[in-house]
């Protein structure tokens, strides 16, 4: 191939991926929404509220563990001690919440920045994947913004703003309930998913201990399934 053609077809490449990049950021911008604006105040946090007591809000708080696999993560959640013990391919994390950098790593004889690298990925493993579990009894959480929507059909939604905690403070999630107060899906405008707004259907509801967990979604095209859930 000779220097003019090289030229040539380098010219062309960057001309196609100019115009792919293009049309990305076009799709994105057709297919998002905006974050809808909503009221705070009693109105707000008593759809929370109501969300909370039909999914059984009071039981759930008195639960010491919950046991649960996100693909191939799996979770051994011990809530009132705050720790988690993580395990996915060949790792093993015993997470404390409350102070990382506390946590223990397996294999032990991994270096001090590999252990540290595998509890930052733990943790973020956990927030995420936990939240498609138990994300409907965070609403009061430290940091936690709660606004009323009214949707075009007239019907109250909640909105939820994370402003501080887990690992991308400042996502929000729009919550759709039926007339009993369960939700059936959430709209996201998260950092990590480019196209604002998409929604995510919470279905397959399963009664435990008293409590209504969720562990069936659907993320557009992506399915999206808890697994192995116990509790106790």
């Amino acid at each position: 191939m000779t220097i003019t053609r090289k030229r040539n077809f380098l010219k062309r490449t960057l001309i196609v991926l100019l115009i792919l990049a293009a049309t990305l950021v076009v799709s994105v911008k057709l297919l998002s929404e905006p974050l809808p604006t909503g009221l705070t105040g009693p109105q707000a946090d008593a759809l929370a509220m109501k969300i909370e007591q039909t999914l059984g809000k009071s039981a759930y708080d008195y639960l010491s563990q919950i046991k649960f696999s996100f693909r191939n993560h799996h979770y051994n959640w011990l809530k009132m001690e705050n720790k988690v013990i993580v395990t996915w391919d060949e790792y093993t994390v015993h997470l404390d919440l409350n102070n990382t950098s506390v946590s223990e790593v397996l294999p032990s004889n991994l270096s001090v920045e590999a252990k540290s690298k595998l509890v930052r990925q733990a943790t973020a493993f956990f927030y995420n994947d936990s939240y498609w579990l138990v994300a409907p009894f965070k609403f009061f959480d430290p940091g936690v913004e709660r606004r009323l929507v009214k949707l075009d059909d007239a019907t109250d939604a909640l909105l939820i703003t994370h402003t501080s905690g887990g690992v991308t403070p400042g996502d929000s999630y729009l919550w759709i309930v039926d007339q009993n107060g369960r939700p059936t899906s959430f709209k996201l405008w998260v950092s990590i998913i480019p196209i604002k707004g998409i929604s995510a259907s919470w279905e397959d509801w399963t009664m435990a201990s008293c409590v209504q967990f969720s562990t069936q979604h659907k993320l557009g095209p992506l399915a999206i399934e808890i697994t192995g859930l116990e509790v106790r």
